[in-house]
Parts: C-alpha cells; sequence; structure tokens
C-alpha cells in the first residue's frame, strides 16, 4: 500500500497539469464511475486525504481513487503511449495538454464533493500527517485513547483514524529510529518518547515528499541500494549494530513487521506469530 508522502508527491504532479485545464475527454475503461459527467468541466484541484487522491471539478463533482497495494497514477502528453495496457486503467482524464490515468486502483469513486463531508471513509480520517497546521499533542492523545491499556505502537500508529499517511515501511523506520519495539505497548511509552515517534515520522516522510527515492539512512543517501534502516532487510545485519534483523506479522491485518533485536528491545509479552518469526526467536 502506497505510504502518504507517495500520494502527496502523486498529487503534486497531478496538480502541476491538471489544475485549472477543461476535461476534454474521461472514461472509466474497465467500467465503474461515469467519468464522462466531468467532461467541459475544469479540474479544481487535486489533493492527498493520508492515502487517498481527490479530484475536485467545477461541477461540483469529486473523484476519489485510493491505490492499495498495486493502484498507481501515471502522466502522459496527449498521444504518447502508455507504459501499461488500457485493460489496467480504471478512469481516465484528459485536458488540452496532459492526459492523467489510474491505473489498478481497487477504489474508484465518482461523486458530489458535498458528499466528501460525511463519506464513510475520509469522513473518519485523521489529520494528514504532512499538512500543516498539524497537532502532535492530539495525535499523541488519540494514540492513547486508542491503544487503551493493551494496544502495541506498531498497530496504533498506522490508523488512519488517528493521523493519516503513516504506512508500513515508516512505521517500521520510525520505530527503529526511535529505539522503541511496534509490540511495545502505548500504555508504557512516556509522553516524550511518544511525542518523538510521531514528530520522526512526519519529518521523515517530508523529507521524501519532493524526492524521488525514498532515504531513511541519510548516511546511505549517495549509494545505491536500499536507502533505509529496516525496510526489505529482514534477515540481514542491523547497519548499527550488526544484530540480525527480523520480523512477524502484527495486527488484525497481519502486517508485516520488522526490528532490530538490539536496537529495539524486544517486550516481555511478545510472542512470535509466525513460524518464521518463532525460528528466529530460537536462533
Amino acid at each position: 500500500m502506497p505510504e502518504g508522502d507517495t500520494l502527496f508527491k502523486t498529487a503534486t504532479v497531478l496538480r502541476q497539469v491538471l489544475a485549472g485545464r477543461e476535461v476534454l475527454a474521461a472514461s472509466a475503461p474497465r467500467g465503474g464511475p461515469a467519468m464522462h459527467r466531468v467532461v467541459g468541466a475544469t479540474v479544481e484541484s487535486v489533493e492527498a486525504m493520508g492515502k487517498n487522491l481527490v479530484i475536485r471539478f467545477s461541477n461540483g463533482l469529486a473523484l476519489r481513487t485510493h491505490l492499495r497495494m498495486w493502484g498507481s497514477w501515471h502522466r502522459y502528453r496527449p498521444g504518447e503511449p502508455w507504459r501499461r495496457p488500457l485493460a489496467q486503467a480504471r478512469a481516465v482524464i484528459e485536458t488540452p495538454d496532459s492526459v492523467a490515468v489510474c491505473f489498478n486502483a481497487p477504489t474508484v469513486e465518482l461523486m458530489d464533493e458535498r458528499a466528501l463531508a460525511i463519506h464513510p471513509t475520509l469522513s473518519r480520517l485523521g489529520p494528514d500527517i504532512l499538512v500543516d497546521p498539524f497537532d502532535v499533542d492530539a495525535v499523541c492523545e488519540g494514540l492513547r485513547r486508542r491503544a487503551g491499556d493493551a494496544g502495541e505502537i506498531g498497530e496504533v500508529l498506522m490508523d488512519q483514524r488517528i493521523v493519516a499517511g503513516i504506512g508500513n515501511l515508516y512505521k517500521n523506520e520510525t520505530l527503529f529510529m526511535e529505539g522503541v519495539h511496534p509490540y511495545t505497548k502505548v500504555a508504557i511509552i512516556d509522553d516524550a518518547s511518544l511525542r518523538g515517534i510521531v514528530e520522526r515520522a512526519r519529518d521523515l516522510m517530508r523529507f521524501n515528499a519532493d524526492r524521488g527515492i525514498r532515504i531513511t539512512d541519510l548516511r546511505r543517501a549517495a549509494h545505491r541500494g536500499t536507502r533505509m534502516w529496516l525496510h526489505g532487510r529482514r534477515g540481514l545485519e542491523c547497519r548499527r549494530c550488526r544484530t540480525r534483523i527480523v520480523g512477524d506479522r502484527q495486527g488484525e491485518l497481519n502486517r508485516h513487521t520488522v526490528w532490530c533485536p538490539t536496537c529495539q528491545p524486544v517486550p516481555d509479552h511478545y510472542r512470535p506469530r509466525t513460524a518464521a518469526s518463532r525460528r528466529e526467536a530460537a536462533e
């Protein structure tokens, strides 16, 4: 699933090529929303809302897409060949100088703009972590309310109802950099540490929002290959202490979670959930 900074960058690119332009043609090649309804309207805005992308039109309609794991938006010049087949296109918007195509998004909705405020997903989103103003204290309070006595930081931090935009990658990288194990219960994290986690996630995502290559390990900014501390490195040595990086599945959604057992002390209540994580714990 794309992280919030990916949607932020996507919205920035689409805004540059769509905003203020008249829609000459629009379609949904695989069925779905009646895209012809926006033809003749002008694109008023393109906005990232957490992991959702919303395009507003001058006729009062709005297009919402959620990309999940496989979706993406592409921008082409008129007549330029697409990099993916038409069969994968979910929505197409054509203006005099650009063609914007949404590929493989599982969620594509066209609605009255007024419905955004009561949309069952959008109306429940917490503050976008990339948008100003951003109230860190309010987010920390929300994390504590959501967690209660037993909620774990690795799961609660990704609850889009509390703060929108943080995905699995930034969860893992942030908690590593803050030295907090993802299975740590929020209730035992002190206020300064919890605030540090939220601020670190925001700083990392804002740093990467206008970059083509995502970086969290700044020492490796000029290197080829991964520039992350943990992402994609399970089974390899930690770049800080050389302990082998391990992982497990966390929460109701079984999200892939990784950590360094030395840099992020394992809480006493943690029990491995998968065969692979049990093997790692036994080694």
